[in-house]
C-alpha cells in the first residue's frame, strides 16, 4: 500500500491489510482535454449518470403526470415498510453501542500508531455540518411544534374510527404532558438512531480504506463477504445504488433548504413564494457551491463549515438568552429523560397505532438518512483518519446527539412556552418552513434573526452540495480521492439540476418520495454491510489499553 493509492494516505503502524490484485483506479477512463481531465469508473459514473440524466429529462416533460406518481411512491413504502425501516434503525444502534464496549473499540483508524488529520473543533464542525445542517435549522422550530400540537389534541375520529395522529396516543389537554412527549418523539428522530446510521457506515469505509488498503468506495465495505466480486458487478452495483441515494438525499435536503429559504425571504421581504423564486436560489447557492467545490476539502468545506458552525452557535446562544432561559437550560435534562423512558415505545417497529407518526414522520426520517448516509459516512470517513474505533462512535454518536438535543430544546421548548405561556398563535398556525420565523418574529431583533436563520439554510446548503459533490465524485471515480476538480463540478451541477426537478415535478414530496425510494434497497446494503465491518475489524490489531 502506498501513498499515492487514489490519494489514500499509507497506513502508520500495524494493520492487516486486504490481500488484492485490484489497484484503484484500474477500471477507470482517464481522459486529457487541454488544461481539464476526467478519470471515471467507467459503469458506475455511465450507468448512474445516465439513470439520472433520465431522470432529470422524464420530470421536467411530465411535470403533471409524475407528482401523484411520487406522492404514491412514498406512501406505499412508509405505510408497508415502516416496521422494516424501523427494525433497521433499532439494529444499527445496538451494533454501534456494541462496538463502544467490546475489545473491537481499541482499533485505530489508519493503523495503531496514525494521529489525527484535524482537530477535535474542525473535525465535529465538519461531520456535524454535513450530517443534519439544514434539517435542524428547518425542524428546530416545526417538529416541536407539530408534536406538540397533535400530542395536545390527542386521537381523533375519522368515520367514528379512532385515528392516532399524535406520536403514542398524544396527551389530550396535558400541555406540560403534551411538550414532553413532543420534545421526546423529535429528539427520537435526531439523536442516537441518525447518528449511529452514519457512524456504522462511515466506520466501515474508514477501516478498509485506511486499514485495509481497498479503495475509497462503498463496494469495499463489502469485501469480507463477496471477496474479488466486489470489482466486477457485485460492486458496481453496490456504488451506482450509493451515488443514486445520495443525488435524491441530497436534492431532499436541497429541497427543503430552498422551501424555507423563499419562505424566509417572502416572510421578511414579501418576495414572491413562487417555484421560480426557489428555482433561482438553487440556482445561485449552487453556484457558491461550486466555487466551494473548486476550493477543496480544506480551504472550501472546512472552512464553511467552521463558519456556519459558529452562526449556529451565535443564533442558539441568542435564543438561550433572549427566550425562556431557565426552562431552556432544564428542560434539556428534562426532555433527555423523557426521550430514555419513551424510547422503547417511540424506536418500536411492530403494531403501532399512532400511524401518522411512525409511518408518515419517523419511516420517512429513517430512509432519508440512509439515502445520506453514503454522503455523509464516507464525507466523515475521510476527515476521521487518527481515532480509535470507540472515540470515532462516542464522538460521531453522543456529541452531536446531545447538540440536536439542546438545539431542539432551545427552538421548539422556546416556540412551545410562546404558545402556553404567551398565547401566541402565529407559531402554532404556521406552516412548517414558515414556523422558525415567526417565533423569532415574536422575539427580539426579529429582522436581524431571520436574516441569520436564511443565511445559515444558504450557508448549510452549500456545505451539504460541495461535500456531497467530494463524496460522489469519489464513488464514481473508483474510490480515487484526488480525482481532476471538473468532475466535482459536474456532479456539483446535477444536484441542484435534480432538486430543480424535483421541486418542478412535485416540490417536497416529490423529493421526500425519491429519498424514501432509493433509501428502501440501501437500507438493505447497510444491513449486510454492518456484518462484513465486523468481521474486518475483528481482524485488525488493537491498541494496548
Amino acid at each position: 500500500m502506498s501513498s499515492d493509492n487514489g490519494g489514500i494516505p499509507r497506513p502508520s503502524g500495524k494493520v492487516n491489510p486486504i490481500d488484492t490484485d485490484y489497484t484503484v483506479g484500474q477500471d477507470n477512463v482517464v481522459v486529457s482535454v487541454g488544461p481539464f481531465g476526467l478519470d471515471i469508473h467507467n459503469r458506475v459514473f455511465a450507468v448512474s449518470g445516465l439513470a439520472i440524466v433520465i431522470f432529470v429529462f422524464a420530470t421536467l416533460i411530465f411535470r403533471e403526470q409524475v407528482e401523484p406518481l411520487f406522492v404514491h411512491m412514498r406512501g406505499w413504502l412508509t405505510s408497508h415498510l415502516d416496521w422494516f425501516f424501523l427494525l433497521s434503525g433499532n439494529i444499527f444502534v445496538l451494533v454501534c453501542l456494541g462496538l463502544v464496549v467490546s475489545p473491537l473499540g481499541r482499533v485505530r483508524i489508519g493503523g495503531t500508531d496514525a494521529v489525527p488529520d484535524y482537530s477535535y473543533a474542525g473535525w465535529l464542525a465538519m461531520l456535524f455540518a454535513a450530517g443534519m445542517g439544514i434539517g435542524l435549522v428547518f425542524f428546530g422550530v416545526s417538529e416541536p411544534m407539530s408534536h406538540f400540537g397533535s400530542a395536545l389534541s390527542g386521537p381523533v375520529l375519522e368515520n367514528g374510527v379512532r385515528t392516532d395522529w399524535a406520536p403514542l396516543g398524544g396527551a389530550a389537554g396535558d400541555s406540560e404532558a403534551a411538550r414532553r412527549l413532543g420534545m421526546a418523539a423529535t429528539i427520537y428522530h435526531w439523536a442516537l438512531h441518525p447518528w449511529a446510521i452514519y457512524a456504522l457506515l462511515a466506520l466501515g469505509l474508514a477501516i478498509f480504506s485506511f486499514n485495509k488498503g481497498l479503495p475509497l468506495t462503498m463496494r469495499s465495505v463489502f469485501y469480507p463477504l463477496f471477496g474479488e466480486r466486489v470489482w466486477g458487478w457485485t460492486g458496481h452495483i453496490i456504488d451506482i445504488l450509493a451515488v443514486v441515494a445520495t443525488v435524491f438525499g441530497l436534492a431532499t435536503s436541497l429541497g427543503y433548504g430552498a422551501s424555507q429559504a423563499a419562505t424566509g425571504l417572502n416572510f421578511l421581504f414579501g418576495v414572491p413564494l413562487t417555484d421560480t423564486t426557489q428555482v433561482v436560489l438553487i440556482i445561485v447557492i449552487t453556484a457558491f457551491a461550486l466555487i466551494s467545490v473548486v476550493a477543496g476539502l480544506d480551504s472550501g468545506v472546512k472552512r464553511l463549515s467552521e463558519i456556519n458552525m459558529g452562526l449556529a452557535a451565535l443564533l442558539l446562544l441568542f435564543i438561550v438568552i433572549a427566550g425562556p432561559t431557565i426552562a431552556i437550560l432544564t428542560g434539556f435534562f428534562d426532555n433527555i429523560l423523557a426521550y430514555i423512558t419513551t424510547l422503547p415505545e417511540l424506536s418500536m417497529p411492530f403494531a403501532r397505532e399512532d400511524v401518522n407518526y411512525s409511518q408518515g414522520w419517523t419511516a420517512f426520517y429513517w430512509a432519508w438518512w440512509i439515502s445520506w448516509s453514503p454522503f455523509v459516512g464516507m464525507f466523515i470517513a475521510r476527515v476521521s483518519r487518527g481515532r480509535t474505533v470507540r472515540e470515532f462512535i462516542v464522538c460521531v454518536l453522543l456529541i452531536p446527539s446531545t447538540v440536536c438535543v439542546f438545539w431542539m430544546t432551545a427552538f421548539g421548548g422556546t416556540a412551545i412556552s410562546q404558545y402556553v405561556n404567551d398565547g401566541y398563535q402565529a407559531v402554532i398556525g404556521a406552516d412548517l418552513p414558515v414556523k422558525l420565523f415567526a417565533m423569532l418574529d415574536a422575539m427580539p431583533l426579529a429582522s436581524i434573526t431571520s436574516v441569520v436563520g436564511i443565511i445559515l439554510v444558504v450557508v448549510f446548503f452549500i456545505t451539504s452540495s460541495d461535500s456531497g459533490s467530494l463524496v460522489i465524485d469519489t464513488i464514481a471515480a473508483g474510490g480515487k480521492v484526488d480525482a481532476p476538480t471538473p468532475q466535482r463540478i459536474f456532479w456539483c451541477t446535477f444536484e441542484g439540476l435534480v432538486a430543480i426537478s424535483l421541486m418542478l415535478g412535485g416540490g417536497l414530496a416529490a423529493a421526500q418520495a425519491m429519498a424514501v425510494t432509493t433509501g428502501f434497497p440501501f437500507t438493505i446494503v447497510l444491513l449486510v454491510a454492518a456484518v462484513s465491518l465486523i468481521k474486518g475489524l475483528m481482524s485488525e490489531p488493537r491498541k494496548a489499553k
